[in-house]
């Protein structure tokens, strides 16, 4: 524990966890269709496969993906991570309604006070962006998006492969799971991995604190002044292994709360609603 991992997923490995149902919502292709409409979608997704194919066989994305498994522990409303002697401080927000079982969640939640562990993780597709560029001064628009709709999914699909890894060999907290492609695609296993920037983590700030630990140069990962990556089709967030950890949308927030996160985040009221615009 306490390791960092640094390690590149083969694009055959993720490949198996792609969830189409995400690829066909970037065209706008889900729902009850014509067949003339069902027959566009299955032949965007059988030229996707014939590109992921190319892909694979010419070994042209690589994807690069960090992990690390540090002490932690929960202090209140923040996660405290300790990396090489320092510890980084993550205040989070909780849950504005109750879940379905009654209760409003805070990431924080599923730590405890002290002596426990939590996880580092970030994967990116490499070369996805230059092949877009290629395929569109050559004319072709069409490869050109769909490119960058196969890299999206292929960074969701190895985020989840990662995931696995993780806990059966990583961290090994469950070693004895199968790797069930139906379950793992459901969700149905033991821990979460909320990434920065969606309902659980949404202060997408939060990503200049996990650089300190990632080192996202290391993964030629690039962040914005707002905190967005450079390649786009790359993630980034926590690892917790908490039995009853879940996947939670923190909502909206009101002023008072606003001003208590901007407080414990270090940061002015007007830099704090810049980034959590949509919970307010």
């Amino acid at each position: 524990m306490g390791e960092k991992h640094y390690f590149q997923i083969p694009v055959s490995e993720a490949l198996p966890l792609i969830q189409w149902l995400f690829f066909f919502k970037a065209w706008r292709l889900t729902g009850a269709f014509s067949s003339e409409k069902e027959a566009q979608k299955e032949q965007i997704k059988r030229e996707a496969n014939e590109l992921l194919g190319k892909i694979i066989k010419d070994n042209l994305l690589q994807i690069n993906a960090f992990v690390g498994i540090f002490p932690a522990r929960s202090d209140d409303e923040d996660i405290c991570i300790c990396v090489e002697n320092q510890e980084i401080r993550l205040p989070v927000l909780r849950q504005q309604q109750p879940a379905s079982d009654g209760f409003c969640y805070s990431l924080s939640d599923f730590l405890k006070p002290k002596d426990d562990h939590a996880g580092v993780f970030a994967v990116t597709v490499a070369g996805a962006e230059k092949m877009a560029e290629e395929f569109q001064n050559a004319g072709d628009s069409y490869n050109s998006i769909l490119i960058k709709t196969l890299a999206d999914r292929l960074a969701e699909a190895a985020s989840q492969y990662l995931h696995y890894k993780v806990r059966t060999e990583i961290w090994a907290y469950a070693q004895n799971e199968s790797f069930d492609i139906a379950r793992l695609l459901k969700d149905d296993y033991q821990g979460i991995r909320p990434a920065v920037g969606y309902p659980s983590l949404p202060d997408q700030s939060i990503i200049f604190d996990l650089d300190k630990i990632i080192n996202f140069n290391k993964l030629d990962i690039k962040l914005t002044e707002n905190g967005a990556m450079i390649p786009n089709a790359s993630i980034c967030g926590l690892y917790f292994a908490h039995p009853s950890a879940k996947y939670f949308m923190v909502g909206k927030i009101d002023t008072t709360q606003v001003a208590d996160y901007a407080r414990r985040r270090g940061k002015t009221l007007d830099e704090m609603r810049k980034y959590l615009t949509v919970n307010l």
